[in-house]
């Protein structure tokens, strides 16, 4: 990929202010966390299994429940969300995930279009009818992530690669202003990581969608975000540029 980054220029998107998270067993998985994030920014988040990586990307479409603090998005505070501002905020957030979450004996189609659930409402979660539009647009999707001849056979015939790209897919069928990613390639080899967030760049650079990565790998982080966020024991500890990360600041995070 090229090795230019374009730098955002748009508002901020995201506001977290004194996000806390503490589990019943007294684990403090956030603490005090506060940051802003712009939109189309390409963020990665770094650290080690249990910094709050996963705990944070969680908190900002509700998955996890904060304990305290505020999240703001699109104008709206998700911590508080409920009913139709709630199901807005999803619709809003699309989500990939570290095993794809596919419904692997339904066809690639069918799980792409589960992206379009959250225009239902009401029965039409239970019993979803997808029309010609929804039907186009999730076909429109496959076709973005170059599987278009997949749409017709079942998820768990596809290559875990492959299976990402529906996710991806998915997600993109949701028409959302924000993607998160939780460790989208950790279940993946090297070359088809590469693919995965060679995809996601694209997508963040094409469509302008804010997209937030969990990532373990630290040279993946330098080389596709525009802004890296380090997680240590719960607390927000590096937030830079890529170029900022050095050997000082992979200390401050990993040890």
């Amino acid at each position: 990929m090229s090795s230019e980054r374009a730098r955002s220029t748009g508002s901020t998107q995201i506001t977290v202010r004194k996000l806390n998270k503490v589990y019943p067993n007294g684990l403090r998985a956030l603490d005090n966390v506060n940051v802003d994030i712009k939109k189309g920014e390409f963020v990665a988040i770094i650290g080690s299994s249990g910094a709050g990586k996963s705990t944070f990307i969680r908190s900002l479409n509700r998955l996890v429940q904060p304990s305290s603090g505020n999240i703001i998005i699109n104008g709206t505070d998700t911590v508080t969300a409920k009913g139709s501002d709630l199901r807005h905020l999803r619709r809003e957030v699309a989500m990939i995930f570290q095993q794809f979450n596919l419904v692997k004996r339904l066809t690639v189609l069918r799980n792409v279009l589960m992206g379009r659930l959250g225009y239902k409402g009401g029965l039409g979660n239970i019993w979803p009818v997808f029309n010609s539009k929804d039907v186009d647009m999730a076909l429109q999707s496959l076709n973005r992530l170059g599987i278009v001849e997949k749409a017709y056979i079942r998820a768990d015939q596809l290559s875990g690669g492959q299976q990402q790209r529906v996710a991806i897919a998915r997600a993109l069928a949701q028409e959302p202003s924000i993607m998160l990613a939780d460790e989208p390639v950790a279940s993946l080899d090297p070359e088809t990581s590469i693919v995965v967030l060679d995809i996601l760049k694209r997508i963040n650079r094409e469509d302008g969608i804010t997209t937030i990565v969990n990532l373990h790998q630290l040279d993946l982080a330098r080389e596709y975000a525009d802004r890296v966020i380090g997680f240590k024991a719960g607390k927000l500890v590096f937030d830079g540029s890529p170029e900022e990360v050095t050997r000082e600041v992979y200390e401050r995070v990993y040890r």
